[in-house]
Parts: C-alpha cells; structure tokens; sequence
C-alpha cells in the first residue's frame, strides 16, 4: 500500500501515448496530471511542485523535451523531481547523453514497453517513498534534538539556580556562624565583668554579713541591686542585638553624645575595675557627638575597657578620650598596664581567628573581642589601630563618623 500519494505529471504531444502511460499505470494507485506540450507543463510545474516523477518525451514540437527538462532543472524548488524520458527507437547514444546532460534520470524507448514502465515507475515511487520516510524521521530527529536542547537548557537554568541557592544558603550559614561568635563573644566581654563583680560582692555580703552594720549591708544591697539591674537591661539589649542580627537589621546608627556613652560603659565597668584598684577616668568632652550604632560603640568600649582591666596591675588607671579629626572622631583607650611586645601587637591587629592571653591575674578570655571591635568599627567605615611598648602600658583608638562639636 502506497503510505504517500505518488503524482506523475505525463507530458507528450500525442493525446493516445499520454492516454495509453495512464492505462498502464492507474492500477498501481498513482495520480496524473496531463501536459500536451512542454510549455503547458512548465504552467502545471508553476502552480504545483509537488510531483513525484516527470515522464517527458522528447520529440515534441516548439519545445522538446531537453528544452523543458532544462527550464525545469533551472528552478531550485523543481530540482527534486526525476525525470525519464519517452523517446523514440532512432534516437543514438549521442541523443541520449544530451538528455541526461539536460537532467533526466533515465529513458524508456517507445513502443513503450508496460512492464518497463511500470517497473521503473515502481522503483522512482518507492525511492520518494524511502526519501519521505527519511524526511520524516529526519524532521522527527531534529524535533526530539530541539526539545532536548530546550531541557538542557532548562535543566542547567535550574542547576544554576539551585547552585544559587546553595551558594545563598552557605553563606546565610556563615553569617549566622559568625553572629553566634560575635554573641557569645559581646556576652563575654560585656557581661562576665559586671557579672564577677557582682558575684564577689553578694559572696562577700553572704560571708561576711554578721560582721556588717545595717548601712554596710545597704551599700552592698544598693551595688548589687544597680549592677543586676544594668546587666539585665543589657542582656535584653543583647537578645534584641542576636534578633536583629538574625535578620539583618543590626546596623542602626544615631545622634550620640560621645560622653554619655562613655560614661554609661564605663559604669558598668567600675566594679571590676575596683576589684584590682584600677581607675576608670572619662576624659570626654561633654559636647562632642557622633553617628554610630549605640549598641556597637557600648560593646567597642566594653571590650577595649575590659581588655585594659585585664592586663593592667593593681592600682593602674585607664581613660577614654576623644579628638574629632575633620569629620571623623577619634576615640582613645588609654593605660599603663604591662604592654604588648611589637610582634605580638601586630598578631593581635592581625588576626581573625580567636586567641588569648591570660590577664596580670590570670585572667581568662575568648579572644573574641578585638575581632569583634574590628568588625564594628568596619561597618562604621572608621579605622582601628594600637599603640604599646612592653611594660609602658597600651593604646587601642579606633575613629567614627563624627556629628558636632560646639
């Protein structure tokens, strides 16, 4: 069964040959379109170029059938169909080369012989057959390609993204990694001072209360009283500080009176201070303000202050003061403590992982501190640096966005 249509365009001068090709081959399932002239099948091949074989002859008056078949082969869309041609007996060799010089695929001598024709019929019918099929599953081929290159194309869109995401998601890890550092250390240098220094004053009331007088006991109720007080305040400023860190919003700069701040860390600070005889002095101006994060300036001082307590001796001192510096202020933690050697300073600038030394009474840290203090000066766009000789005490500035100074 024939699966494609097979048209064949008959073309002869003679309406008995064109009626006798047809009779011969219409059993076979073929369709025709009849041409009486070469000029008459040019109009047909004009109109329809979807013929399956051309049987031309060749003797024809006007424009025989090299001339046709040579118009024919001249235009790009016709150049697929084969063409036999129909010739006489007397045609020589010579002849029939002109005729495959002129495009035909093969020649059928006349009196046409029906087994022939339809033979050679036959196998140009079932080449176009094998040439569709191929067509088809050609067509079918680049389909399934183009569909395939779209879900490549697809699928590495996807694994771009999903990559993205990862990406996204490792580095929201990171960062919630170093906001757990960052609050296990401001806990650490914020609260483990004015924390010892409570715990020493109510072990020191609850050892030694029948000993106090009832003004003693209230001076000592009084300081553990303030100091619970100022470390609960700032431990529900440290919740809020993790709760915005987890969403991103932590960096809330202002107006701030640079004194104030100072003098409110530095409060917290005195009791700790106190246990080693240290003095604390705020040599602030009164009026000099700045644009920070209230919360990174109190912990920036905390842990420079802390950091002094530490490593300064019985009865030493520490002041905080202030400079502007064109529009910047430059805030100074100063004290006379034992110093830090040149290359263990420029370690201590240097680092981002955490290490520590213990202090002149052996006290233990998480060295946490100056990573943190780097990291929030950072974001104020400010510099940080030190200053120390071993045995002449330290200097640990850092510099802010300033505000006024009257």
């Amino acid at each position: 069964m024939i699966s494609t249509p097979i048209k064949i365009l008959l073309v002869d001068d003679r309406e008995d040959n064109l009626l006798s090709m047809e009779l011969v081959l219409e059993k076979d399932g073929y369709s025709f379109e009849r041409a009486s002239s070469g000029k008459e099948a040019l109009k047909i091949l004009l109109k329809d170029q979807s013929f399956t074989l051309i049987l031309l002859d060749v003797k024809m008056p006007v424009m025989d059938g090299y001339e046709t078949a040579e118009i024919i082969y001249q235009w790009e869309k016709l150049r697929h169909i084969p063409i036999i041609f129909i010739t006489g007996q007397d045609y020589e060799d010579a002849a029939v080369f002109k005729g495959y010089e002129a495009g035909a695929v093969d020649y059928i001598r006349k009196p046409v012989n029906p087994q022939i024709l339809r033979s050679k019929v036959a196998i140009f019918s079932e080449l176009f057959q094998k040439n569709h099929l191929l067509k088809q599953q050609d067509e079918k081929l680049r389909s399934i390609n183009d569909d395939l290159t779209e879900l490549n194309k697809d699928l590495e869109k996807r694994v771009r993204e999903r990559t993205l995401e990862l990406e996204e998601l490792n580095q929201e890890l990171k960062d919630l990694s170093l906001s757990k550092d960052k609050f296990l250390s401001v806990i650490s240098h914020d609260l483990r001072n004015p924390l010892a220094a409570l715990i020493v004053s109510a072990e020191k009331l609850h050892r030694d209360a029948h000993k106090f007088n009832p003004q003693e006991i209230a001076k000592l109720a009084d300081l553990i009283n303030r100091t619970s007080n100022r470390v609960l305040h700032q431990l529900n400023e440290l919740v809020d500080w993790a709760k915005k860190q987890y969403e991103k919003t932590n960096f809330n700069p202002g107006l701030l009176n640079l004194h104030k701040q100072i003098e409110n860390s530095l409060e917290l600070l005195k009791d700790s201070a106190a246990q080693k005889n240290i003095l604390l002095k705020n040599e602030v101006a009164e009026n000099l303000h700045l644009n920070a994060d209230s919360f990174m300036l109190r912990s920036i001082i905390q842990n420079l202050v802390s950091n002094s307590i530490k490593y300064t001796s019985e009865g030493g001192y520490i002041s905080v003061s202030a400079i502007p510096l064109d529009n910047m202020i430059e805030v100074c933690v100063k004290d006379n403590g034992i110093g830090i050697t040149e290359d263990l300073q420029e370690i201590i600038m240097a680092r981002t992982m955490s290490t520590s030394t213990s202090g002149t009474n052996n006290e233990k840290g998480t060295g946490l501190g100056l990573i943190l203090v780097k990291d929030f000066v950072a974001q104020h766009g400010g510099t940080f640096y030190s200053k120390s000789e071993k045995g002449n005490g330290a200097i640990f500035a850092f510099t802010m966005p300033g505000a006024a100074f009257d």
